[in-house]
């Protein structure tokens, strides 16, 4: 069974980076957008030095559809966080995809 769209981002901060003053704007941006079904994220507490890459925080995001997610991309207020989210970030990994759902 097909799900709706989701925007997966994993994340290593630099060094010094306010991570928590982010994690807020983050959430307030997401907040003000109607497009986005839901939103969740996490820091990694459990995961292996060799297996975690160096990476420390996961976001995801979920939309109904893929036209949704473009909304999103495009939407001001992303655009402008944007701006403060990419130069606290060392490295990144992003997956856009469509959910196949098999438990739900």
């Amino acid at each position: 069974m097909m799900g709706g769209f989701n925007h997966y981002v994993i994340v290593k901060f630099k060094d010094g980076v306010a991570v928590e003053e982010l994690t807020q704007g983050l959430e307030k941006m997401v907040s003000g957008i109607e497009h986005v079904k839901s939103f969740q994220w996490g820091k990694d507490t459990e995961g292996p030095d060799l297996l975690r890459q160096g990476f420390t925080h996961a976001f995801l995001m979920t939309f109904n559809g893929k036209e949704e997610f473009d909304a999103f991309q495009t939407h001001p207020n992303h655009v402008e966080f944007s701006k403060s989210f990419s130069p606290a970030v060392e490295n990144i990994l992003v997956l856009d995809f469509p959910s196949i759902i098999v438990k739900a």
